[in-house]
């Protein structure tokens, strides 16, 4: 509700709609107070509306104030109950919730205290205006009303409880981000420090030689070749060693969210590519990450299927949906510039098409055939094909091989 510049809220928006039920309940005190006359209605009338402005105030205040609000709710109890009518008694569950709200173990318990002998003291005051068996019936609410603010306390501690340990392992992984970080760069400065220094060095080297001794001054250009294909080899060593997913891993891992987007999905093939290097198997299981966030978030399919080939020069990886499509075209490392639909697919595909690179290895876009798990066609193109080779040798490895 906004007021000019000033906007006001009755309750705090994180406590939702449940603030908004409580208050229907106040309508039982003033059909208590209705055979009132005169000032007293009047002055039970405002001890009503001022207990409805203590519900509200509790929801937005802290420490000492909090207090000083809960203790001028019980005295509107007791005094309703004593003056008014004893039914007024079940006001206390208003009270109940807030005291279950205390974290502090003595103040807690001072306040169960206080409103035990406040509803107690309410009940022994108005019972000569009970009407006769209403007393044994009104105990047990009593019972629960002292009753519940130590579940609604255990609760809030649970919560509590669990909200510290997510911080505490958005924190533990956060360290171990930066530690990895850390670690990292120590191995790149450990195992291309050396390397790279060297590099610079002979390439100046060359640019003096150049015009001077030109053999010398190709050997130490062969040289500088070699020595960057070493430091290519310590890269890939190193990347080898960081934790990397497997494609069964990363297979299996879709499987889980496709189900969860109620896509149905299969797998044909070997998942665990033996003989595959683990870069070779992590850069693919980004792939399949890839592939399959672009299923859930723009195929509107219902089925996935990927088929794994493994022939001795090479392995074909094929991830296909029944979704809307996308047009055949083959990717390669500078990735797609005109795919229709959206266009974070787009650079999805990108992002795939230049990791394979890395590996010398293409991606092929291509209508798919694949029907959805009844038979019919969820989309209204043909779905989607990606095909994914990787080389199982490595041009870049040959060359070293021949020049080792």
């Amino acid at each position: 509700m906004r007021f000019g510049k000033f906007e006001f809220e009755w309750f705090p928006k994180k406590y939702g709609w449940f603030p908004y039920i409580w208050p229907i309940y106040l309508v039982l005190p003033f059909f208590n107070i209705r055979g009132e006359h005169g000032i007293k209605l009047w002055i039970g009338c405002a001890m009503i509306v001022l207990f409805a402005v203590t519900y509200r105030q509790l929801y937005w205040v802290t420490g000492k104030v909090f207090n000083l609000w809960l203790a001028l709710q019980m005295a509107l109890i007791l005094a309703l109950c004593m003056f008014y009518s004893p039914y007024n008694f079940y006001l206390g569950f208003f009270t109940s919730n807030f005291i279950g709200w205390y974290t502090d173990h003595k103040k807690f318990h001072v306040a169960i205290s206080c409103f035990a002998a406040v509803e107690v003291l309410s009940l022994l005051f108005g019972a000569r205006d009970l009407v006769a068996g209403d007393l044994p019936f009104m105990m047990p609410f009593l019972v629960i009303m002292l009753v519940m603010p130590y579940g609604i306390r255990s609760m809030a501690r649970r919560q509590q409880l669990e909200q510290e340990l997510d911080r505490a392992n958005e924190q533990i992984k956060e360290l171990i981000k930066r530690e990895e970080r850390m670690r990292i760069a120590r191995d790149l400065h450990d195992t291309l420090g050396h390397t790279l220094s060297l590099i610079t060095l002979k390439s100046q080297l060359v640019e003096k030689l150049a015009a001077k001794d030109a053999e010398r001054a190709q050997a130490e250009a062969r040289e500088i070749q070699r020595t960057s294909r070493a430091a290519l080899r310590q890269v890939r060593e190193l990347v080898s060693d960081m934790r990397a997913i497997t494609v069964a891993e990363a297979l299996a891992e879709a499987g889980e969210i496709l189900r969860a987007a109620d896509i149905a999905f299969d797998v044909e093939g070997d998942p665990r590519l033996t003989g595959v290097s683990d870069l070779t198997q992590n850069i693919v299981s980004l792939c399949i990450k890839e592939a399959v966030t672009n299923i859930v978030k723009h195929s509107r399919a219902t089925r996935c299927a990927v088929t794994i080939e493994t022939a001795p020069a090479e392995v074909r990886l094929q991830i296909e949906d029944n979704g809307i499509g996308l047009s055949s075209r083959k990717v390669g490392s500078d990735g797609v510039s005109s795919l229709p639909g959206n266009s974070a697919a787009g650079n999805g595909l990108k992002g795939m098409a230049e990791r394979l690179s890395l590996i010398d290895g293409t991606l092929t876009v291509g209508a798919g055939s694949l029907e959805g798990s009844d038979g019919s066609e969820a989309g209204s193109g043909r779905g989607t094909r990606l095909q994914i080779t990787i080389p199982l040798i490595v041009k870049e490895a040959a060359k070293e091989g021949e020049t080792a």
